[in-house]
This record gives structure tokens, C-alpha cells and sequence, in this order.
């Protein structure tokens, strides 16, 4: 059933959760602080956490409000593996590679204690996150990713479509074995009221427009409504790292994704998909396919195509293409043929950032000015996590391991391949010609089928 796309509600926020009603004061005239930290995503919010709890002065600046960005827009997975292609990371980074690994899941286990201790109530469901194949190609290339993960150290387990409680129209997959599924809307919410609450001082509404290190060391921010000047500065922009002229180089480039949501869905429908554990899937395409159940009984269908940024600032109010949203629509009823009938109700997207190297980064720009960048799909978790341990050194020196092991003495970029319109294009034609050559239609007809009578059962 072809839908008309005039039906669904495109947000130029998030369809997880509504704004908030209490936006924290501007800068004004002068403020000066120990430790500034610009972009109140999960990075920002974790890093400037880190540094109330050890007693810094520390301030947090964001130009729109805590939770913006890709923080609350995307398809809500903590994982515990890193992002991109493992067997490229250890084809190009077989040094690192154990590293990345077990700062992943460190990352996981992080996100996961501090929403507990927090008592942040954003639906978190610990059933992991599975890389799933729709085709034998994938099935090889998930049993090569589930081998790298385990000799790096990782989690996981491998099995059937039926093993592991997920969707049959997935031929198998593997479950990580560590983090799950939440609203990331609400846990930004909950992160967000914690730091309002705490010794540190939050400023949102409040755009840097310049960073600048002074004769005497102390780094100021330009705003619209004053200056902030400190002592030290933490940059967490993720995709807004481009904006200032003391950014180096290709540091990462934006990249906006969408995802979409369906109307509620009759319990008994999912169950007779299979999808018994209910958790989220990951398809193994080179630009994925994700898919999870909400716990509003709904289904979040996620990336298939990403739209590059091609210059600065970048926009705010960018509301999804319609033919993106189309094109998620299409995905869902090719996988889930017994759906068909079922509506894309609201669809919404984000700029996320993604690296050249795929991989997480943190290092300095100069003596008192820290950066991260953690994202690449799997930022959810590393963000935070990473943000703590670049507050620790801020403080005192120290470097953890899991830092060390992404950590640039010198800020120097390889160029990005493959990032442009015509080769985006062409990944996804590889996507889909893959799909069609290895009969996924087929497979998805069957597993109708197969639902259909489930549910006739039921």
C-alpha cells in the first residue's frame, strides 16, 4: 500500500519527545568559568557532569537547548560494539582495534549505570543490539564481525533468525552482549535535569560564534549576548565542529539522517513476526537499515540514505524529504510484507557527525582547548562515556586507557572518500542491487507467510 507522504508529521526536532518548556537564560555581558564546554549533547551533558562531580567551575554553553541534536533524534540503540565495518576498522586499525572494542562496551556499561543511578526513566530495555543479515553475503560478513569482536574481547552471540528472537525475515544475525533499546528524547531530558540541578551553570539559546585563545592563555567565546572567557575549553559539537576557524581540517563532516515512525501496531503482529526478544536490528548494507520496537508499540525505522552538509552553519530547521521518508516507508514493507497495510505516522532527522577513519577522536587543539568527536552511528553511549574521561584529564592528566586509544597528538585528518553525492549514490545502488541478486524479496514473502499464519494461530 503506496501512502501519501502529506499524512505523516515531519518534525524539524524529534519525534521522541517534545521541547522543553524551560529554557535555561542566554549569555549575557561577561561570563568567566574555569572550564567551558560548548554542546549540550550527551557528550557536552556527560563531560560537564564529570567536571561538576570533581568541583570545577565549569559552564555549559548550547545554542539551542540540552538534548538538541543528534542526542535526541536518533534511532535510540546503545551498542556495544564500535560503529562502521569491523573488518575494515581492523583491516586499517588492527592496532586499535582491541582497544576500540573495549572502549565500546565500557561505553555501554557506562550509559547503562548512570541512567540507573540517575533513576532516569527513558524506557531502557537491556536486550542488546543485533547485526542481522538479509542475505548469505551478509550472514558471512556478520559471522566475520562477530569473530573480530570476540578475539578483540566483545560480546556476542551468533545464531538463526529463531535463536536469537528476531524478525525471520532476517536470515540470522548476532546479538551484542551488552546495551539495548531506549527513548533517547527522555534519557537527554533526564540527563539534562540532573546537570540543571547541579553546581554547574547552563546556558542555552546561546550560539559560539568564535573561539579565540588569548595573549594570556584564557580562551574567549563569542555569542550574541556576551562573552565567556575561561580557563579551559572543552569542544562536544559533534556535527557543528566546522563553525570556527581554530577547528583543524577535515576533523569530520555532518551528515544528516532520518528516522520514521509507524502507527501503533497490534501486539499480536510482532509477535508473529518472530520478533520475540524485541530487539533492535541492524541491517549489514554499507549505509544499514535499522529497525526496533517502541515501547508505545510502535516500529522506528532508521538511515538507508544520508545526505552530506556542504557548508556552514548548518540548518536548523531542516524538516526530512518527503522521498527520504518514502524510501524508509518502502524499506519497512519490503521487510516486513505482513505490515503493508501498516502507516508511517511522523518521521524526523539529525546532523550526526561522521570521521574519516570511522572511528571515535579526542585529543587537543592547543594546550587548554580539548575536542571529541564520537559518533559514526554508535555515538550514544561513547559520547558520554568518552566525555567523562576527557573531564578527568582536563582536571588532572590523566589519561585512561580507553582515551589513550583513540587519542591524536596531533590533530591531522586523512581526507574522506566516498562522502560526496555520487558516491553516496552508489552505495546505496550496491545496497539494493545486493538485495535484489540474493532474492531478499523472496525471503521477506516467505517470512510473511510464515507471520500471517502465526497470527492466524494467535
Amino acid at each position: 500500500m503506496k501512502q501519501d507522504m502529506t499524512e505523516v508529521e515531519l518534525h524539524t526536532f524529534s519525534g521522541w519527545i517534545d521541547p522543553p518548556t524551560d529554557l535555561q537564560p542566554a549569555v549575557a555581558g561577561e561570563v568567566t568559568c574555569d572550564v567551558a564546554v560548548i554542546g549540550g549533547g550527551v557528550g557536552g551533558m556527560g563531560t560537564t557532569m564529570r567536571l561538576a562531580e570533581r568541583g570545577q567551575d565549569v559552564a555549559l554553553i548550547e545554542a539551542e537547548f540540552l538534548g538538541y541534536g543528534s542526542s535526541s533524534r536518533n534511532g535510540g540503540h546503545i551498542s556495544g560494539a564500535p560503529g562502521g565495518d569491523l573488518r575494515m576498522l581492523k583491516l586499517f586499525y588492527p592496532k586499535q582495534m582491541k582497544g576500540m572494542v573495549v572502549l565500546a562496551d565500557h561505553a555501554a556499561e557506562y550509559l547503562q549505570g548512570k541512567i540507573r543511578d540517575l533513576d532516569i526513566d527513558c524506557d531502557y530495555v537491556p536486550n542488546g543490539l543485533a547485526m542481522v543479515a538479509v542475505s548469505p553475503i551478509q550472514m558471512l560478513r556478520v559471522k566475520a564481525c562477530a569473530a573480530i569482536l570476540r578475539s578483540a574481547g566483545g560480546r556476542g552471540k551468533v545464531g538463526t533468525a529463531e535463536e536469537l528472537g528476531i524478525p525471520r525475515a532476517f536470515m540470522g544475525g548476532m546479538i551484542e552482549g551488552v546495551g539495548g533499546m531506549l527513548n533517547p528524547g527522555k534519557m537527554c531530558r533526564g540527563l539534562r535535569a540532573n546537570l540543571i540541578a547541579s553546581s554547574a551553570r547552563v546556558y542555552e539559546q546561546t550560539k559560539v560564534t568564535d573561539v579565540r585563545r588569548r595573549d594570556d592563555g584564557k580562551v574567549v567565546l563569542t555569542t550574541p549576548g556576551g562573552t565567556v572567557v575561561a580557563a579551559k575549553v572543552v569542544l562536544s559539537t559533534n556535527a557543528y565542529s566546522g563553525e570556527w576557524d581554530i577547528v583543524p581540517e577535515r576533523l569530520s563532516i555532518p551528515a544528516y539522517l532520518i528516522e520514521a515512525e509507524t502507527e501503533p501496531i497490534d501486539p499480536k503482529r510482532i509477535e508473529a513476526l518472530g520478533w520475540t526478544s524485541r530487539t533492535g536490528v541492524l541491517s549489514q548494507h554499507q549505509i544499514m537499515e535499522h529497525f526496533r520496537v517502541t515501547e508505545r508499540g510502535t516500529i522506528v525505522i532508521g538511515v538507508r540514505r544520508v545526505q552530506r552538509g556542504t557548508s556552514y552553519p548548518l540548518p536548523q530547521d531542516k524538516a526530512p524529504d518527503p522521498d527520504l521518508v518514502k524510501e524508509l516507508e518502502h524499506a519497512f514493507h519490503t521487510r516486513f510484507p505482513s505490515l503493508s497495510d501498516v502507516r508511517v505516522a511522523q518521521a524526523w532527522g539529525g546532523w550526526m557527525a561522521i570521521t574519516s577513519s570511522w572511528i571515535s577522536l579526542a585529543g587537543k587543539l592547543q594546550d587548554n582547548i580539548w575536542y571529541s568527536i564520537c559518533c559514526n552511528g554508535h555515538g550514544l553511549a561513547q559520547a558520554p562515556y568518552i566525555g567523562s574521561l576527557i573531564a578527568d584529564n582536563v582536571v588532572d592528566g590523566a589519561m585512561h586507557e580507553d582515551l589513550a586509544g583513540i587519542w591524536l597528538d596531533e590533530p591531522k585528518f586523512p581526507p574522506f572518500v566516498l562522502m560526496g553525492k555520487a558516491g553516496l549514490r552508489t552505495i546505496w545502488a550496491i545496497d539494493r542491487f545486493n538485495d535484489l541478486f540474493n532474492g531478499h524479496k523472496r525471503r521477506a514473502r516467505r517470512a510473511a507467510e510464515a507471520a500471517n499464519a502465526a497470527l492466524a494461530k494467535a
